[in-house]
């Protein structure tokens, strides 16, 4: 039987943070089931299709066949209800600091009310990623800053893209 863990977020845009976590997946899962969340209170610097796509780009390396499968998703609502969709039993969340842990508890609990079954795991962000944000990348590179250190190849490529595009507008 697989194991199913489904791992959420913005991903506006995927990180080297993002990929810590999902490379931590590889020892908890077999299948993992990236959701990106469309959220209707924020404004999205990328398109669900820009994030699937640079998604996809960023973890084509990290798939190995038969031994860890990574499927990417779109969903609106709950997360639980999400999972329940795609057969997850597990939350993967990651966890930068003590302000991640206080707000992710939260949530757990919540998730945990909603959908006692599915279970929620947390994964530390290690210490060269820690510090990484999808917000501040983004607002370093609208600043025209140098995000490499940041985020993977990809991204680098597809931000300074819309940067210049939108400044040119």
């Amino acid at each position: 039987m697989l194991r199913t863990a489904l791992y959420t977020g913005s991903f506006d845009p995927i990180t080297n943070g993002h990929l810590d976590v999902i490379q931590s997946a590889r020892a908890l899962c077999d299948r993992l089931v990236i959701g990106i969340g469309q959220h209707p209170g924020k404004t999205a610097f990328l398109s669900l299709e820009q994030k699937r796509t640079l998604i996809q780009e960023s973890c084509a390396g990290l798939q190995l066949k038969g031994q860890f499968e990574i499927e990417i998703v779109t969903f609106a609502g709950l997360a639980v209800d999400a999972a329940r969709q795609n057969g997850a039993t597990i939350l993967l969340r990651g966890l930068r600091d003590g302000t991640d842990l206080d707000y992710e508890m939260q949530m757990a609990g919540m998730n945990a009310a909603l959908a006692p079954l599915i279970k929620t795991v947390f994964v530390p962000a290690s210490a060269p990623v820690r510090h990484v944000t999808a917000t501040l990348v983004r607002q370093i590179a609208q600043m025209g800053g140098d995000i490499t250190p940041f985020v993977p190849a990809p991204i680098v490529a597809a931000l300074q893209t819309i940067v210049s595009s939108r400044l040119a507008h």
